[in-house]
């Protein structure tokens, strides 16, 4: 099971210098802000610190880069019993 908790490095050329981030994808934020130590991810959307950080500056290409990979970890999470689904309502940073 090695590297299978290993973030993907952000890609830092695409995350906007200004500080007006463009229109994209909603946060994945559930509220659940909870750290998962052997991944790195947090229990409740998934992301790394790194990403839940650049997120807010990030275009909406990194956002989607972001955001394709939640899933996979969501699933190696629930494996694990840790994932904790989103509630219905869940919005965030």
């Amino acid at each position: 099971m090695s590297g299978v908790f290993s973030p993907a490095p952000l890609p830092q050329a695409s995350v906007a210098a200004s500080p007006a981030p463009e229109p994209g994808p909603a946060s994945p934020c559930t509220g659940v802000c909870r750290i998962h130590q052997p991944s790195g991810w947090c229990e409740g959307c998934a992301r790394s610190i790194p990403e839940i950080t650049v997120w807010s500056r990030a275009d909406a290409s990194v956002k989607r880069q972001i955001l394709e990979q939640l899933p996979a970890r969501r699933e190696q999470l629930a494996e694990l019993g840790i994932f904790i689904s989103p509630p219905e309502s869940a919005t965030g940073p």
